[in-house]
């Protein structure tokens, strides 16, 4: 079976500031796959995030759109390798205009932080010691 891959569609309100914020985070742009209403962010190999304008988004469904500032539509996690890796990867986000909603979270075998985009799409940045997860 060949690597399956994930495509993650976000409706966004300013597609080059969208863009901006997920390159600090660490995705890469694909432009191949973008124009100038939709963004090809790549993570990995099979990751990929779609940062849509609104309208391009709209034209895929039939609902409403949901208002993501209010409301949470789904957590996005990104399993990291270190909790270095997290915090590098959470500032870059802090500085480039996202916010932070919640405090770390130390559940002792992981730790994660949130973040949240210009359209309140949330991510949880993660890293987990499977030496230290609870046997029982």
């Amino acid at each position: 079976m060949s690597a399956r891959q994930v495509f993650i569609n976000l409706a966004v309100q300013d597609l080059q500031k969208s863009m901006e914020f997920y390159t600090a985070l660490g995705f890469i742009n694909n432009p191949q796959f973008s124009d100038d209403t939709g963004k090809c962010m790549v993570w990995s190999e099979s990751i990929y995030v779609m940062l849509l304008s609104h309208e391009k988004f709209q034209s895929f469904i039939d609902k409403p759109l949901a208002d993501t500032k209010s409301g949470v539509a789904g957590l996005f996690s990104l399993a990291l390798d270190s909790v270095d890796e997290v915090n590098r990867i959470m500032d870059n986000g802090l500085k480039a205009g996202g916010i932070e909603p919640t405090e770390m979270k130390d559940y002792g075998f992981m730790q994660q932080r949130t973040i949240e985009d210009f359209d309140g799409h949330t991510w949880e940045l993660f890293f987990m010691d499977m030496t230290k997860l609870p046997t029982e």
